[in-house]
């Protein structure tokens, strides 16, 4: 049962929205010096690593890996770790940071048609509403770059952070099916099936990595540590603590983050469409999830 959230509840909920709203401008850093299946590798490998610490210091237990286990461990690995973070460093290649950020706004309106058909929570007239409104906003958000697929690598790179997008809600209706598991192990042992993944990939196409400067180098460090480490940890910590609809408000932020990092600091120049489709999809979410969020204030 959750409790009325805190002081500490809102902080954690703020440090998301900042530490994951700002990993976009960090990847675009960090492919300034590495390749993106080489930055995709390493913050999922160097995650891995940090979480697999942390459950030996918390005690955290191992799953029976029964084969319907290792089966779900396998898929949700891919999907939510390998795979979109290798389409996100392509994509940014192509797209400024923002456009990431505000392409993983749509993921909450991915995931509900999907649990329409894939689970027992079904739309409902408000949330068919919702989604139509983020779809349209995903629509402007790609704008009539689309129609010009083959004459350059914008539109590719902007399919990509979509397509990322759509990765993560796939996963996450997976995880929903996936038999009980402490959520610490789960998180780390996704990390661990995406590094198994990545590894040969990048050692197949991009060899073996060799420092660059320091500046992305720190970057890539604090990718691995931060928005992969401690984020799950915040994450699990505040689910546990205030309810995972509580967690919902990290929707709203993120993107919001993402444009501020990209314009003031990475100097980024968006076009006006990008603000139009930030507000479409973040209406979107509003709309969908306006039931949750009034149980959610009225705690």
């Amino acid at each position: 049962m959750t409790t009325q959230p805190t002081t500490a509840n809102w902080l954690s909920i703020l440090a998301l929205g900042l530490i994951w709203g700002g990993t976009f401008m960090v990847v675009a850093i960090a492919l300034q010096g590495y390749g993106p299946l080489t930055v995709a590798c390493a913050r999922t490998t160097l995650g891995a690593v940090a979480l697999l610490a942390l459950m030996r210091v918390m005690g955290r237990p191992l799953p029976v890996f029964t084969l319907r286990m290792l089966k779900y461990l396998g898929v949700i690995g891919i999907l939510n770790t390998a795979v979109p973070f290798a389409l996100l460093s392509w994509g940014q290649q192509f797209v400024p940071s923002a456009f990431a950020g505000i392409s993983m706004a749509a993921l909450p309106l991915f995931v509900l048609p999907l649990a329409h058909l894939f689970t027992d929570e079904k739309l409902s007239l408000r949330n068919t509403i919702g989604v139509c409104l983020g779809f349209v906003g995903a629509v402007v958000l790609i704008g009539p770059s689309v129609l010009r697929i083959g004459s350059g690598m914008e539109p590719l790179g902007q399919l990509a952070c979509i397509a990322a997008s759509l990765s993560y809600a796939i996963s996450s209706i997976m995880t929903r099916r996936c038999p009980p598991i402490d959520p610490i192990t789960l998180a780390t042992l996704l990390l661990v099936v995406g590094a198994a993944a990545l590894i040969p990939a990048m050692l197949l196409i991009e060899g073996v990595p060799e420092m660059t400067d320091t500046r992305t180098t720190v970057a890539i460090l604090f990718l691995g540590f931060v928005p992969t480490a401690l984020a799950a940890l915040i994450r699990v910590t505040t689910i546990r603590s205030a309810g995972a609809v509580f967690m919902t408000l990290v929707n709203y932020q993120v993107p919001l983050w993402s444009v501020l990092f990209g314009v003031l600091i990475l100097n980024e120049v968006l076009p006006l469409r990008f603000f139009a489709a930030l507000g479409l999809i973040l209406i979107g979410v509003a709309v969908s999830q306006s039931a949750n969020l009034r149980r959610l204030f009225a705690r």
